[in-house]
């Protein structure tokens, strides 16, 4: 209980019900970030693949530091080596390319392709959620009927259809997935906001006359953002696979550029003879990587869940 002196209640000193001496409490509040990064760090399996996916990016992002081959030229003499071979960890592909040099430059496009278009649609799905669920306005209401045409397309699919039409190569990729992105990210948001909005603290505000737009700024915003960015961290694992299956399907990243997917599909024509290392070592990184984010998302969302989070 707080103690009251000379007027003023001061909730951190505390009297025993025995009438002991005063017991000061100095125990403040710890940040709530705080208290969300020690539950995350909590989670094994999140903070290991946190670990992987820092790896795997500082990997690509200094490929040039860790391989002395060049990823698109090849030496069609030892084409195919296998595992092991001298000077080529992970073997030589089809035209003679080093693996280990092409999944290091390969991890650039395949993690820009993936990863790019989620963190730039994500302002826009959050103030397409936020106006249409917070406002609930004719003009709202259409534009999320509008986007529910889209998402009644199967994601894959839609990515597919996107690439085709725009053509292969990087940027036509990026923009593919990005418009496929836009109308999931802003259902979530959407579906959040109307949560939110309905929650007593909101309802009390309105009653108090708050204004709209700082109300919806201010309140609601941070917890919708939260909500929006365990759902892309988790989508970003999902965009791996399809990246990589725009490439494997041939209207993704353009060859010779190193992709996994196209890695994982110039491999494929050599697995009738029995040389498997070309397509599974690509494959096998693209489920690594696409299962860490997932775990990433779901640690995250554990460690935000206030009822795990202890002080």
């Amino acid at each position: 209980m707080s103690t009251l002196v000379a007027g003023r209640t001061f909730p951190w000193v505390r009297r025993s019900s025995a009438g002991g001496p005063v017991q000061v409490d100095t125990d403040t509040p710890k940040p709530q970030w705080r208290l969300a990064v020690r539950a995350f760090s909590r989670d094994r399996m999140a903070v290991v693949s946190l670990v992987v996916l820092v790896i795997v990016t500082l990997a690509a992002v200094f490929a040039p530091l860790l391989t002395p081959y060049s990823p698109t030229a090849g030496d069609p003499v030892d084409r195919l080596a296998g595992i092991g071979t001298e000077g080529h960890l992970l073997g030589l592909d089809g035209q003679g390319r080093d693996i280990w040099t092409r999944l290091l430059y390969g991890g650039r496009n395949s993690l820009m392709t993936a990863v790019v278009p989620v963190f730039v649609v994500f302002p826009l799905a959050l103030m397409i959620g936020l106006f249409a669920g917070y406002r609930r306005s004719r003009a709202g209401e259409v534009l999320m009927r509008i986007l529910d045409v889209l998402f009644a397309f199967p994601l894959v699919l839609l990515a597919i259809a996107l690439s085709a039409v725009l053509g292969a190569g990087l940027g036509n990729v990026m923009l593919a997935i990005g418009i496929t992105l836009i109308p999931y990210m802003a259902r979530v948001a959407y579906t959040a906001t109307v949560s939110e909005a309905s929650k007593d603290y909101i309802e009390a505000a309105r009653a108090y006359g708050a204004n709209p737009l700082l109300l919806m700024f201010r309140e609601l915003m941070p917890n919708v953002v939260v909500q929006l960015l365990v759902y892309s961290t988790t989508l970003c694992g999902l965009m791996i696979v399809v990246a990589s299956g725009l490439s494997f399907l041939g209207v993704g990243v353009i060859p010779p550029t190193p992709d996994w997917g196209i890695m994982t599909a110039d491999g494929k024509n050599v697995l009738l003879e029995g040389i498997y290392h070309v397509a599974t070592i690509p494959g096998l990184l693209i489920l690594v990587v696409s299962l860490a984010f997932n775990l990433v998302g779901d640690g995250i969302r554990d460690a935000l869940d206030p009822r795990k989070q202890t002080n």
